[in-house]
């Protein structure tokens, strides 16, 4: 009986050492990862955001969303002690999007190490990195670059828009604003997920088509990658660019679709489902 007893316990013990540790999961980011739970805001167009989708998959993962809608890492910098960031053992940072977008300066590595100040993407990623240090410094940070983008109209008011990463905003490309994330990960030891040359997030895919005016008949139809970006479109008067059918790996040009954030979720899984 004694040694029955003995087995049981050695059973027990094996068992919860193989049982996952629950993971406080903080994710820092803009409107990609704000509208996880604003997916009215979507048209309901997505269904599910990649933060569901994480914790889905490992049940052991609780979440905390901490997406701004339209903001830069700049604003996030300027406004990091205000945001009460918990504590958490997981971050994650996917920020740089709008940054480009507004022309933000991305800086160079001296920015970074001499902790310039939130006025250039590298300066305010040292705000962010040093901040989420403070919170927790035996956390994995996890930075994530900005995915590529295509010619961007907002579902609600077409006069939002924005042209893809194909061109250069303010004499900067995504493209550079991708690399100095990189750069950051490498310089601080941290897990990097690149979504800007994921080859699953390719430009091509990021819709099926765009429904423009054909300039010569004034007829719409169909335009697919590249083409489209050299048809006009004008927000006051066309029909809006991207019907349901054009959805491919975001739904508007720029935000992730279910099939998009399907892709986002397993790169965040293979790193949260092992040790780092």
């Amino acid at each position: 009986m004694k040694k029955r007893t003995i087995a049981l316990l050695f059973f027990f013990l094996l068992i919860s050492g193989f049982k996952k540790q629950d993971i406080k999961w903080v994710a820092i980011g803009d409107s990609i990862t704000y509208l996880n739970e604003h997916l009215n805001e979507t048209g309901n167009r997505v269904a599910k955001g990649y933060l569901t989708l994480v914790t889905e998959q490992l049940p052991f993962v609780h979440y905390t969303n901490k997406g701004y809608n339209g903001w830069t890492a700049g604003r996030i910098a300027a406004n990091f002690d205000s945001l009460y960031i918990p504590f958490a053992d997981v971050y994650t940072v996917l920020l740089g999007t709008n940054d480009w977008w507004q022309g933000r300066p991305v800086g160079s590595v001296n920015d970074y190490k001499a902790a310039s100040g939130e006025g250039t993407i590298y300066g305010s990623f040292r705000i962010i990195v040093s901040g989420l240090r403070k919170s927790n410094p035996n956390a994995r940070i996890i930075l994530i670059t900005p995915l590529q983008r295509t010619d961007f109209v907002y579902l609600f008011n077409m006069k939002n828009n924005a042209w893809g990463s194909y061109k250069d905003k303010d004499g900067q490309s995504l493209k550079q604003v991708a690399a100095a994330v990189k750069n950051i990960a490498a310089m601080e030891g941290l897990e990097c997920i690149d979504l800007y040359n994921d080859p699953e997030l390719r430009e091509k895919d990021l819709v099926r088509f765009k429904w423009l005016k054909d300039p010569a008949t004034g007829k719409y139809r169909r335009y697919e990658f590249p083409d489209f970006q050299k048809i006009p479109f004008n927000p006051e008067t066309d029909e809006y660019p991207y019907p349901e059918a054009a959805i491919g790996l975001t739904y508007d040009g720029l935000h992730p679709s279910d099939k998009g954030n399907r892709i986002i979720a397993r790169r965040i899984v293979s790193l949260l489902s092992k040790q780092p």
